[in-house]
């Protein structure tokens, strides 16, 4: 069997980087996907999907170095389910609702803003869900 995901979207927070035992290093990160549609009443819609990025390696240590919150991203991996549900990790925002996130498992980062894009736009990354809402 076989599996494999591709989403493209922002960082919704600056990388961590920690070493396992072994010396390999893993980088995680958040990445928001936004879509934006006119539902059949005629109003305007916006969706935020979060996804939860682990990437290892020489490439963990790359994107810890070069990539911020708001930086656009491709990520291309394997969805990782919840060991309890087999689904995406279900978690109680403060207010009391629900939200979810899928968790990836990067094979492949592609960085999609430019190192001059980057610096022009490094703080001044706005997204329409609040801090409260990430859950992680």
């Amino acid at each position: 069997m076989y599996q494999r995901i591709i989403i493209v979207g922002n960082l919704g927070r600056d990388p961590e980087m920690r070493f396992m035992p072994s010396g390999q290093a893993v980088t995680n990160f958040s990445v928001a996907t936004n879509r934006q549609y006119t539902a059949s009443n005629g109003e305007r819609v916006k969706e935020t999907s979060w996804f939860r990025v682990s990437v290892w390696g020489k490439q963990a240590e790359n994107v810890n170095k070069f990539l911020h919150r708001g930086s656009k991203v491709l990520i291309e991996g394997r969805l990782s389910p919840d060991p309890n549900t087999g689904g995406p990790r279900v978690y109680q925002r403060q207010d009391g609702s629900y939200g979810a996130s899928f968790e990836i498992r990067a094979n492949r980062v592609v960085f999609l803003t430019s190192r001059a894009e980057d610096e022009s736009t490094q703080g001044s990354y706005t997204e329409d869900a609040g801090e409260e809402d990430i859950p992680f």
